[in-house]
């Protein structure tokens, strides 16, 4: 049998141990490491969370990469089509990092009932569409089927459904500027509505409308192989900026490519600055764990002084000794980090499933506080907290080298 990790057993289980001086204490430090880690778990989570939630609806709307014209502004209409005929496309085999790309294509509309009007951005879109974000984002209805033949199933946002009184299986009467007729400057498109999506991002569900990508065509008097843009999905966003230069010099130099991290600059630069919270508070759970710590095990020498002294006394080395502590200290650190999970996993899962906290849209772009979990962080959060903790209590433990035995059983 372990010699230290016996009388460390016979600590912890004494009576005494229970009602000592050190038991509040203890308490004490067993409290702030399971504090420190369910703040840690709930700001990764949502941290991470919050990340991943924003970029999949700015990917819903755009794409990963978008491979375009050279415009003369930065209107959300696509005025200069580009040829679908690309070597790239429908599969760009040059580069594996791109798993899949669809054809899109902008234009400017109004709608108009019979007591209000609203701007909109029709989106166009073909049978090679990703519709697994708009799967989450639907609301009502059902998403729209672009096959062969051209339709006029559209998929409108909750937020202008709302505003003109639109619902599910009405005629929507849509006008478009005709820039090269003087006798029809607007021309009018009739769709039927199908479904009704949020995606809880106020900037794109005010403005975008989802119809088929030949009305489109048909509006700016395009041939079938000429569409407004590419877009294109990697499979590891991490490497957006890399994977967006591979395109950039893999395409035609008559086109240009963009990330959506340079696109929308300002809200990935906002994303980015949870890396930096989330880091500062790990660094500051973790020392203030680990001050506690440390405090209850200087107080649990001092109260085994006697024991120290007679342990020494029989031949015991200053290691030995401090093993028996640290064994102590390890099941401290264990009781804490048990109630932590229990306790931060558990108001995660609360919030996953019965979304307990709601957010302000128009703050965070979401409606309520998004989750992660991820087994690998999970256990790497508590073996890393499980590790400095420990790594901190060998410098306080030092001391039980510093104490005489004469002195230590005449300790009072």
């Amino acid at each position: 049998m372990n010699f230290e990790f016996f009388i460390a057993k016979r600590i912890i289980r004494s009576k005494d141990y229970k009602s000592s001086i050190s038991a509040p204490i203890i308490k004490i430090a067993i409290t702030a490491i399971a504090l420190g880690l369910i703040m840690m778990l709930v700001a990764i989570a949502t941290g991470v969370g919050l990340q991943q939630k924003v970029r999949e609806k700015v990917s819903a709307f755009n794409g990963d990469i978008i491979i375009s014209n050279f415009d003369t502004n930065f209107s959300k209409d696509s005025q200069n089509p580009i040829s679908i005929n690309q070597p790239f496309y429908p599969v760009f085999e040059e580069i594996p990092e791109i798993k899949h790309i669809q054809i899109t294509a902008l234009k400017g509309g109004i709608i108009r009932t019979k007591t209000d009007f609203e701007g909109v951005v029709v989106k166009g879109v073909s049978t090679d569409y990703n519709w697994q974000y708009f799967e989450e984002f639907l609301r009502a209805g059902r998403l729209p089927h672009y096959g062969e033949t051209l339709n006029d199933e559209i998929l409108l946002s909750e937020y202008i459904s709302n505003r003109l009184g639109l619902k599910i299986g009405d005629k929507v009467v849509t006008y478009f500027f005709d820039d090269e007729s003087n006798d029809r400057p607007l021309r009018p498109r009739g769709f039927t509505l199908v479904g009704i999506y949020n995606s809880g991002f106020q900037e794109f569900d005010e403005s975008y409308l989802i119809a088929d990508i030949r009305h489109i065509q048909g509006l700016n008097r395009w041939e079938a192989d000429q569409i407004g843009a590419f877009e294109l999905f990697v499979t590891d966003f991490d490497k957006i900026r890399e994977t967006g230069n591979k395109v950039y010099y893999n395409v035609d130099s008559t086109l240009d490519t963009q990330t959506i991290r340079d696109k929308y600059f300002s809200i990935f630069e906002w994303l980015d600055l949870f890396d930096f919270n989330i880091a500062l508070i790990i660094g500051i759970m973790i020392l203030v764990a680990g001050i506690n710590m440390i405090t209850a095990l200087l107080v649990l020498i001092l109260e085994r002084t006697k024991m120290i002294g007679i342990l020494k006394s029989l031949g015991s080395s200053n290691w030995s000794i401090r093993k028996v502590f640290i064994y102590n200290a390890i099941y401290l650190i264990g009781v804490g980090l048990f109630w932590g999970n229990l306790i931060g996993i558990g108001l995660l899962l609360a919030q996953k499933y019965l979304k307990l906290f709601p957010l302000n849209p128009n703050t965070y772009y979401v409606t309520e506080a998004p989750v992660y979990l991820d087994p690998a962080y999970i256990l790497m959060l508590n073996a890393g907290t499980f590790l400095l903790c420990l790594l901190m209590l060998l410098i306080p433990s030092y001391i039980i080298t510093k104490i005489s035995p004469v002195k230590a059983i005449r300790f009072e």
